[in-house]
């Protein structure tokens, strides 16, 4: 008996080592457990997916060249008529305008299928919607999922915006007016996801947006797994293609996925506006971990903003960036109320413009009447485990609307052109082992 109760006594001990020397990286920030739902990848098949309906099998054309957005449509209208299932766009390639996924269905492109968008904005009927922060009416996406819970678009196949025409109309108005808004000019989304719990989509290549690549609004429960997200920077550039937008979302796991875009590669939004906070369509970001990517060219790897007011519990860690313009950009909105904390980047490998990057963003700034300039905050800020090139590695400069406090950097080796570090911008900055351009930051 006493032999038994040692090797329990023992094996508890060990127990508790073992989770004190890696339980960092079964936390989020600020503590709390990551439950074994971010641990379970496992992706979905056809077959669990339910019964099968294939766009030929119905009459749909493979003709890259017309817009069948209303027989595409019936199909998924007879899968939900009929207790769901998959809509698989088989190979080859299939053009369309706005489609609504309804509740149990699901879609599947194929190993080289296309479902590519029509350039004609016609093809996208304007509903109510969200678009930066704002409840208002905007035209809808290429593939749209309002209120399907089980959500899930999968296959090795490809979903393209086709969006050169309305990259081409953007720069052509932005050169008409430089002051010219996102919203002057009609472009739709490629995935809108809204009010929808357990989305998983995976594998698939989401390419071209007109605008967002895919936006997710008010969705709880979504995984993001070995997607292929890219629009081009070059030789036209494609605007406002954020690859990743969660908009008031929780529990958000993006895991081995390529993401090369113009502009924020995952950008963190929930609403803005001097009393965005008010709002109760607006909210937080909560729980979100970013792991095992890579990010190609985008503005930004990781954005809180332009349009957010909490965003809480966010991990990004073991990933790689090549051609990122900065890897953690906070965007201190002026006329916004913002709170930012409990963000983590950690095991960070690559180079970039800038690392890391907080100033204020005035771009549309709008008090509307409000007397005062409300205060944003960014606290429990950590930068751990971090190798990367750069021009300038803490590219931050507040006003004094900005409150930033309780950062941490450690075991960080950089290059930088630039190594300064203004400790002065921050209340409880602590650094461990940080060594840029080989010197030890004191």
């Amino acid at each position: 008996m006493k032999k038994a109760l040692l090797a329990l006594l023992c094996t508890l001990l060990l127990t508790t080592q073992l989770t004190a020397q890696t339980g960092r990286k079964d936390l989020f920030p600020d503590g709390s457990p990551i439950g074994p739902w971010f641990t379970n990848v496992q992706k979905l098949t056809l077959r669990q997916l339910g019964r099968t309906y294939v766009l030929t099998d119905f009459g749909v054309k493979t003709d890259s060249t017309l817009v069948q957005t209303q027989a595409i449509q019936q199909v998924i209208d007879k899968a939900a008529s009929q207790g769901g299932g998959v809509i698989v766009i088989p190979r080859g390639t299939f053009m369309s305008g706005a489609l609504f996924f309804k509740p149990k269905t699901h879609l599947h492109v194929a190993e080289g299928a296309v479902l590519k968008g029509s350039n004609n904005i016609a093809d996208y009927p304007k509903l109510p919607s969200r678009m930066e922060g704002q409840s208002l009416d905007y035209f809808a996406a290429l593939v749209n999922a309002y209120g399907v819970d089980g959500f899930t678009i999968s296959g090795k196949g490809t979903i393209d915006g086709n969006g050169l025409r309305f990259w081409e109309a953007f720069w052509a108005r932005r050169k008409e007016n430089p002051n010219c808004t996102n919203l002057e000019v009609s472009r739709p989304r490629l995935v809108f996801v809204w009010r929808c719990n357990n989305v998983q989509v995976q594998d698939v290549r989401l390419h071209n947006a007109g605008f967002w690549t895919s936006h997710y609004y008010q969705c709880r429960n979504v995984k993001i797994l070995d997607a292929h997200i890219y629009s081009p920077y070059q030789p036209v550039k494609a605007p406002s293609t954020d690859a990743i937008d969660l908009d008031v979302c929780s529990n958000v796991l993006i895991k081995g996925c390529y993401l090369s875009v113009n502009d924020d590669a995952i950008a963190l939004k929930g609403g803005k506006g001097p009393w965005a906070d008010r709002v109760p369509n607006n909210g937080a970001n909560t729980d979100i971990l970013i792991e095992d990517c890579t990010f190609g060219f985008c503005h930004s790897a990781l954005t809180c903003g332009s349009e957010a007011i909490h965003n809480r519990n966010i991990l990004m860690r073991n990933c790689t960036v090549s051609e990122a313009d900065r890897v953690l950009w906070l965007k201190m909105r002026p006329d916004t109320p913002q709170l930012y904390e409990y963000i983590t980047v950690e095991n960070i490998r690559g180079q970039s413009n800038s690392f890391l990057y907080v100033k204020p963003w005035t771009q549309f700034f709008d008090l509307q009447g409000r007397p005062d300039i409300p205060l944003s905050y960014s606290n429990h800020i950590q930068l751990k485990q971090i190798h990367v090139t750069c021009n300038t590695f803490f590219n931050v400069a507040i006003s004094e609307h900005d409150k930033l406090a309780q950062f941490t950097f450690e075991n960080i080796n950089a290059e930088s052109k630039n190594p300064n570090i203004d400790k002065s911008v921050i209340h409880g900055f602590t650094l461990k082992n940080v060594r840029i351009n080989r010197q030890l930051v004191p």
